[in-house]
């Protein structure tokens, strides 16, 4: 519905498999001192001079994480480049190199790939990653896209998902939500399109949600930041599956409780008027959504004065002791069992 028509159709079978790659991988810039040997020979060499390695990588499957018929390829490929980084900049490590893997039945052309590679480039030059490795092959049935993300830290910048403490102030980037709202604009306008292939979407309504869905963004600024305030989170996650899966993520590993405020939480009066729009509320889509790749990070709360006028961070909740539970405070003032609901790749 959204893509980019391209009228060219050129075989991949026209390439073989090494063509493609040197075909794709052309405009891939090294940026990073540490990277010692990208693509062309059996391995990427790198050295990073001491500091420690984190290392993460998704798998993305059409029909299952996206669907062609409203991601355009290259806002595909920016957002799995994206995804990826944002695992990195949870554990407070600075993204260094990635490696992309793409498997394509054959009604992908190559003028398809070209397009998903554009969008990997943006990104790699955008968050200053080398693109080092990968592989291609052939799929029986669409397109399934994997990257692994690598970055480095010093050994006492890391932070993890267990050591929050009883007391400590759970903090979040940017806002929530908006990104699962964007994600119900595109599949309505997709049912219309069924029924009308004439019909033409307006989103424009809608463009801040649909951007956070299609185009979202990998929080490496907020480590600079909170260097900079001098703030050392004690245990940080992205929010992938949704808010209320990431406290209890943080919960359980951490052994802690946890009282979440809804009258704090950070949403957009976008997604305000839209979740009006679809009768839903806002308050459950904005802790159960998904896919804001926002940081949600624990503090001390000694270091509240240092952070709480800041734009970019607010303090929704603090955590308590395991005995004492999991909870959303309600406007209300009522306490109610906070439950994970966001999403599970492997549910039905």
């Amino acid at each position: 519905m959204l893509e980019d028509k391209n009228p060219q159709r050129t075989n991949l079978a026209q390439l073989g498999e090494f063509g493609l790659i040197d075909h794709l991988t052309r405009h891939f810039e090294m940026q990073q001192p540490s990277t010692q040997k990208g693509i062309g020979d059996d391995a990427a060499v790198l050295d990073f001079a001491g500091k420690k390695t984190v290392i993460s990588t998704d798998l993305l499957i059409e029909g299952v994480h996206f669907d062609l018929a409203y991601m355009p390829l290259k806002h595909l490929g920016y957002k799995a480049v994206v995804v990826n980084l944002s695992d990195i900049c949870a554990m407070n490590a600075q993204p260094t190199q990635i490696t992309v893997s793409v498997a394509v039945s054959n009604r992908f052309p190559l003028e398809a790939l070209e397009e998903l590679y554009a969008g990997i480039t943006l990104a790699a030059q955008k968050y200053k990653v080398d693109v080092v490795g990968g592989d291609t092959t052939s799929s029986q049935k669409g397109l399934i896209l994997s990257i692994t993300a690598l970055g480095v830290a010093q050994d006492e910048e890391l932070v993890y998902r267990n050591t929050a403490k009883a007391n400590d102030l759970l903090v979040v980037s940017g806002d929530l939500g908006a990104a699962y709202m964007g994600l119900q604009v595109l599949e309505r306008e997709k049912q219309v399109f069924q029924v009308n292939p004439n019909a033409q979407p307006d989103l424009s309504t809608y463009a801040y949600l649909v951007e956070r869905q299609l185009k979202p963004e990998a929080r490496t600024d907020i480590r600079t930041l909170l260097h900079a305030l001098e703030v050392k989170p004690t245990s940080m996650i992205d929010i992938s599956d949704g808010l209320s899966s990431e406290i209890m993520h943080l919960c359980k590993q951490s052994g802690v409780g946890c009282n979440l405020y809804e009258d704090k939480l950070p949403i957009d009066p976008q997604f305000i008027s839209t979740c009006e729009e679809f009768n839903l509320d806002a308050t459950t889509i904005a802790i159960n959504g998904g896919e804001d790749y926002e940081l949600l990070f624990t503090m001390s709360m000694n270091d509240f004065d240092k952070i709480k006028a800041n734009p970019d961070l607010t303090i929704i909740g603090h955590m308590t002791e395991a005995a004492e539970g999991i909870h959303l405070v309600t406007r209300a003032n009522t306490k109610i069992p906070l439950k994970a609901r966001g999403w599970d790749a492997l549910s039905e």
